[in-house]
Order: C-alpha cells, then sequence, then structure tokens
C-alpha cells in the first residue's frame, strides 16, 4: 500500500511590476530569501508565466501598462489550486486595493515596501496557503467509499449509510448506539450534512464534560438571577443551534432531572430557561449518542425508560471496526496519509506483515485506535514503509499469538492426519472462539455466519 511522497520544493512567485528597478530589487531580495521567483512587466507577461507554471503566490502592483492587478486576479482564481494573491498599491489607491480584497485578493501592501515586512507577509500568507494545501490533499486521499468523511465499502457501512439517508430529514431525534471510538460523533454529522438542516449550526456536546451543577443552564440557558452568579439572562445549548443540530454525546451522563426536561423539549419542541416560568419554543433536531449498554443504563437508573422510548424511533448501530475488517487496509491508508502530511515524513506504505497484524487485529478501541496506531507508526517510522515494530506491543503480541497464517494453520491441521474438510471447519471456528476470548456474539460476526452456524460447530461443553 504505497502514497505519494512528500517532497519539500522552495515556494514558486510570480512578481508583476512594470518599474524595471523595483522588479529587479524585489527578485534579487526574495530569491535570497528562498523563493523561486518568476517576474513579469505587465499582465501579459503574467499570463505567459502562468501557462507555464502555477505559482504558490503572485505579487502583482496594482497599475500595470495593460490593466491592473484585478484583471490578473480573475485569471488566477481559475487555477486548479488558486495561488495566493497580493495587490502592491500607492498610497493614493487604497480604496482600490479594498476592491482587491473583496474581489479574493489575500492581502495588500502599500509603497514604498518595507523589505522585511514584505517577508514577513509573504511567508504568513504562504503558511496559510500550505494549510489549504493539506486540506485539499487529505480530501483528495478519501476513497471514494467515503460518506461525509466516514470510510467503509464493507456490507455493514454500506448499510449504515444507506440508514442515514433514509432518515436524515425525518423529524425526529435519532439515537446512535456504538463501542467508545467506532465514530459515532461523525454519523451525527453525516445525519446533519445530509438533512434540510445542512446550512445550520452543528453543535456536539459531550454530556460527561459538562460541569457538576451546571448542567440544566449550559443545555437550556438561565435568566439574569436565577441562581448565585447569574448576571445576565444566557443562551443555552439548544438556543445556539437554532434551525441545526445537537448531538449529547454520552447521553446517560446527564442527570435524571435534566433527562426529565429534555424528554419535554423532545415532546413539545419547547425549553425552560432555568428561572424562568415560561415555555419557549425551539427549532433544533436532537441527535443522542451512547457507548453503553441501554437496558443495563435503563435498569441502573442512568437513563430514563421514557426518554429512550422516545429516542428509540430513529435508532442507528454503528458496526465496531473488528465487524467490518474488510475496511481496515482503508481507513490505514487513510490515516496514513493524513499523519505523514502532518508531520511531513516520507512513509509510503506499511510492509505486508504490519498490514497483516492491522488486518488480524480486534481493535477494543476501534477507528479511534486504529489512527493511533498509524500515527505512531508513522511517528517512529525511520524507512520508507512502516513494519510491525512500529505499530506498538499490543499489536505485535496479538500478530504473534493469533496473526501469522502459518500459525493458524498448525493450530487447526495435525501433520500426523489431514482433518476432513467438516472437522476443518469445527477446528477454525473453536479457534475463533478463542481468539476472542469466548464471546460467541464477536465470533459470529467476524466469521460472517449466524448464531445458530456458530452453535452446530461447537462443542456441547462449549454451549454454556
Amino acid at each position: 500500500m504505497r502514497a505519494e511522497p512528500v517532497t519539500q520544493q522552495p515556494s514558486k512567485l510570480l512578481l508583476v511590476e512594470d518599474d524595471a528597478g523595483m522588479r529587479l530589487l524585489l527578485e534579487d531580495e526574495l530569491r535570497e530569501h528562498g523563493y523561486d521567483v518568476t517576474s513579469a512587466r505587465n499582465i501579459a507577461g503574467a499570463r505567459d508565466a502562468l501557462e507555464q507554471s502555477e505559482p504558490d503566490v503572485v505579487l502583482a502592483d496594482l497599475r500595470l501598462p495593460d490593466g491592473t492587478a484585478l484583471d490578473l486576479l480573475e485569471d488566477v482564481r481559475r487555477l486548479s489550486d488558486s495561488p495566493a494573491f497580493v495587490v502592491i498599491t500607492a498610497f493614493g489607491s487604497i480604496a482600490q486595493a479594498v476592491d482587491a480584497l473583496k474581489a479574493g485578493a489575500d492581502d495588500f501592501l502599500t509603497k514604498p515596501l518595507d523589505l522585511d515586512h514584505l517577508r514577513l507577509r509573504l511567508d504568513r500568507i504562504l503558511d496559510v496557503q500550505r494549510l489549504k494545501g493539506l486540506v485539499r490533499k487529505h480530501q483528495r486521499a478519501l476513497p471514494e467509499t467515503s460518506f461525509h468523511g466516514i470510510v467503509g465499502r464493507s456490507a455493514p457501512m454500506r448499510r449504515l449509510f444507506g440508514q442515514i439517508r433514509q432518515l436524515a430529514d425525518a423529524a425526529g431525534p435519532v439515537l446512535i448506539l456504538g463501542e467508545s471510538g467506532v465514530g459515532k460523533e461523525m454519523v451525527a454529522r453525516a445525519i446533519h450534512a445530509e438533512s434540510s438542516r445542512a446550512k445550520g449550526p452543528f453543535v456536539a456536546l459531550n454530556c460527561a464534560a459538562l460541569p457538576e451543577g451546571l448542567v440544566d443552564s449550559e443545555l437550556f440557558g438561565h435568566v439574569a438571577g436565577a441562581f448565585t452568579g447569574a448576571g445576565t439572562t444566557r443562551q443555552g445549548l439548544f438556543e445556539s443551534a437554532v434551525g441545526g443540530t445537537v448531538l449529547l454525546d454520552e447521553l446517560a451522563e446527564l442527570p435524571l432531572p435534566v433527562q426529565a426536561k429534555l424528554l419535554r423539549t423532545l415532546q413539545e419542541g419547547t425549553l425552560r430557561k432555568v428561572g424562568d416560568d415560561r415555555e419557549k419554543p425551539v427549532d433544533v433536531r436532537i441527535i443522542a449518542a451512547t457507548n453503553g449498554d441501554v437496558v443495563s443504563q435503563i435498569d441502573d437508573r442512568e437513563l430514563r425508560r421514557d426518554l429512550y422510548y422516545r429516542l428509540e424511533t430513529f435508532v442507528l448501530e454503528v458496526p465496531p471496526l473488528r465487524e467490518r475488517p474488510e475496511d481496515i487496509e482503508e481507513l490505514a491508508a487513510l490515516f496514513l496519509s493524513r499523519f505523514r502530511l502532518a508531520l511531513d515524513k516520507q512513509v509510503d506504505g506499511f510492509t505486508s506483515e504490519a498490514l497483516e497484524a492491522l488486518q488480524s487485529y480486534d481493535f477494543p478501541g476501534n477507528v479511534r485506535e486504529l489512527g493511533n496506531i498509524v500515527e505512531r507508526g508513522v511517528t517512529f517510522c525511520r524507512d520508507s514503509e512502516i513494519r510491525l515494530e512500529h505499530l506498538g506491543a499490543r499489536v505485535a503480541e496479538h500478530y504473534g499469538r493469533f496473526g501469522h497464517s502459518s500459525q493458524v494453520l498448525s493450530a487447526l491441521v495435525d501433520d500426523k492426519e489431514l482433518p476432513s474438510f467438516e472437522d476443518l471447519k469445527k477446528r477454525y471456528v473453536r479457534y475463533a472462539l478463542e481468539r476472542f476470548d469466548g464471546n460467541k456474539r464477536r465470533t459470529a460476526a467476524a466469521l460472517g455466519i449466524g448464531r445458530r452456524t456458530l452453535y452446530r460447530y461447537l462443542e456441547p461443553d462449549q454451549l454454556d
């Protein structure tokens, strides 16, 4: 699995200045500062230069013999990776420079130029351009199977994407279930992006992070004098997201009285600020998420039963990564692309052993853990490929126990006698059950079979 190598090139600058003396001075100064400078004396010459090579930044005098920098700006903005554009202007034409900013220029500098200030401004502008370039490269690196940034070609993920499309414009709330690290917030953002509320705000809140004693106020707001320190009326989370979507992550962390107020907001479409005696209409869609067992949360009085019944109209379950191993390689490639750019490392891919180790690992921390492992791999890699030892002890130890195909085969096949195909299937099911520490649900999901089929291959003493 390979990625394009990272290379560092001098920043390309196109200088457009009709004053020959000024042009030569700036050329020398900028080349000395490390820029790859191409120069032109008018718009026609600049257009010829743009056909030859796309610069990282254009530095153009506002008034040129055959037009203004605004005319050139229109050509520059049509380029595929539009470079930064800086206008040089005299004091008398600052109003025109402001017009240039409105038309899309990134900055303007006034004559006479302070060369130190010029270098500083160009460096800052190019830093911004590099960040924009990283974003574009990351977006291009997203595979075709990406759905609003969520990667997955497996059947469970295709099914999830279809469910998101179906319920995106439904009026009711959504409950997202899934283990920690599976990407529940990304699923919530995808629902928002697919819905008619996409242009409205999306506000995500981790309920466990709310300050104790102020949960009610944070969600619903308060009026002046509602409690000590409440000097002014304050808008709450729901009001700040009017016309959009609110994600309440770790829902069961909300105190039960606040859950009761949330239920009323869901049922009536209204809210009451702390200290207020009036209900106020609020137009917001609520998405809740939890990584716990909902039944246990209800039994343990962590989650109100009536709130759950209101939320369960639309329930989405995000599959853990171990149940979609065919997505691991694509996700690993995406994380590799992201971190090699962020860390400026020339890492091209994974060795076959490292990739096999990732695909055999069960990822208790799910996609988040995979991202952390790949980041570690990129950080410690000193070669062009990430090797097994770069992935950390947990992955290597798991691979040593379960990952080698030769070990798997020797665990299943007796060298003295070749088993029947039916017996081999039974042995493989028992091997998989051991790998998942006796968890039959996870074993069946990993093997792609139903629970009843799993039971048929297990010995009677393993069915307890």
